[in-house]
C-alpha cells in the first residue's frame, strides 16, 4: 500500500507539491486565528514553517525526501518569478505613475539605507574586508541580492549563506510587521504601496506582508519591490562596493 502510494506521488510530484502547500496554508491561517487571534498574519507562520521544513533534507531542503521532490520546481525561480509578474496583471498604470518621484526616490533610498545596515551588521560581527561586508550589505537588500554580490565578488559560501539569512530575517520581519504597521503609517492606497515596496524592496516579504494587509495592494508593492532587487543587484558588487573599498 505504502509503495502504491509513494509511486502515485512520484509520478504527479508537483501536484502533491501543491496539495502539501495547501495544507500548511490552511493550518497557518487556523493558527492565526484562533491561537494568535490574527495577531501574526497566517502567511507569516506559513513562511515560518516552510522555512522550518528546509532544515529536513540536505542541499535542496525538503525535496531532497522522494514524496516531496515536486516542491523543487514549485519552489523554484521560474514560477516564484511567474507569480510576481502575475500579480503586476492587476495593477493600474496610472496610479503607479501617481507615485511619480516618491516611487523612484524610494527605491534609492531603500537600497541605500538596507545595505547601510548589513554594512553595519558585518562591521560588528568581526568582518574588515570590503568584498565580505559588502555581501552581508546586499544581503540587507534581499537574500537575492546577497548571492548575486557576493558571487560577482568571489567571497566564500559561508559569507554568502549569511547573506541570505540576514535577508531572509528581513523578509520575516517585512511579513509580520507590514499588517501591524500599516495602519500608522498609512498603507492603505496604490501610492503609499508603491513608495513602501520601493522602501522595503525584499518581494517576498512585501507582497506576503501586503496580502496580509489588503490583497488589493499587492501588485502596487510588488513592482517596485522587483525594481528594488534589480537596482540592488547593479549598485552593491559596483558603485557600493567601490565606496567600502576605500574606506576599508
Amino acid at each position: 500500500m505504502i509503495e502504491i502510494f509513494e509511486k502515485i506521488i512520484g509520478k504527479n510530484g508537483l501536484v502533491f507539491a501543491f496539495l502539501f502547500v495547501g495544507f500548511i496554508m490552511l493550518l497557518s491561517f487556523w493558527l492565526s486565528k484562533y491561537i494568535t487571534n490574527k495577531r501574526i498574519p497566517g502567511v507569516a507562520i506559513a513562511v515560518i514553517i516552510g522555512l522550518s521544513l528546509a532544515f529536513l533534507g540536505d542541499e535542496k531542503g525538503i525535496s531532497d525526501i522522494t514524496i516531496f521532490s515536486g516542491m523543487a520546481l514549485l519552489g523554484g525561480s521560474m514560477l516564484r518569478d511567474f507569480a510576481v509578474v502575475a500579480t503586476a496583471m492587476g495593477a493600474d498604470i496610472n496610479k503607479i505613475k501617481s507615485a511619480g518621484l516618491a516611487g523612484a526616490v524610494s527605491l534609492f533610498v531603500g537600497v541605500f539605507f538596507s545595505f547601510f545596515l548589513g554594512v553595519l551588521i558585518a562591521y560588528f560581527m568581526g568582518y574588515t574586508d570590503a568584498e565580505s561586508i559588502a555581501t552581508i550589505g546586499a544581503g540587507a537588500c534581499t537574500y537575492i541580492v546577497g548571492p548575486v554580490t557576493g558571487t560577482a565578488l568571489g567571497v566564500s559560501s559561508d559569507i554568502i549563506a549569511i547573506s541570505v539569512a540576514t535577508g531572509v530575517v528581513k523578509t520575516i520581519v517585512a511579513t509580520i510587521g507590514t499588517p501591524l504597521i500599516a495602519k500608522s503609517i498609512g498603507l492603505n492606497n496604490p501610492h503609499s504601496a508603491v513608495v513602501f515596496g520601493g522602501l522595503i524592496g525584499t518581494t517576498s516579504g512585501v507582497t506576503a506582508g501586503l496580502a496580509a494587509t489588503d490583497p488589493k495592494l499587492v501588485p502596487y508593492g510588488a513592482l517596485t519591490a522587483t525594481f528594488y532587487t534589480g537596482l540592488g543587484c547593479l549598485l552593491c558588487p559596483s558603485l557600493f562596493y567601490f565606496i567600502l573599498k576605500l574606506i576599508f
